[in-house]
């Protein structure tokens, strides 16, 4: 495995454990997806669902634009190796 693997990987293994900490604590945890508009992210939620949305005019909130279906939830996870 080459340096830029294994930066890689130690890279992905921390977000994954901070995903499973924020989840397992009632938080949600934000995707960013080059596959998205500008300003807008993924949420997604201890329960399990999955949103697009985009920093509220407070900058401190988020405007949820669509809740994504199971089907396209379970998408968005597997593409982005979170499952």
């Amino acid at each position: 495995m080459s340096d830029l693997e294994v930066l890689e990987k130690t890279g992905t293994d921390a977000v994954k454990r901070l995903r499973k900490r924020k989840l397992a604590s009632g938080k949600p945890f934000m995707i960013n997806s080059k596959d998205l508009p500008a300003k807008q992210s993924y949420l997604e939620y201890p329960n399990g669902t999955i949103a697009i949305v985009t920093i509220g005019s407070d900058a401190r909130s988020f405007v949820t634009l669509r809740t994504l279906t199971r089907a396209e939830a379970r998408l968005v996870l597997r593409q982005h190796d979170l499952l």
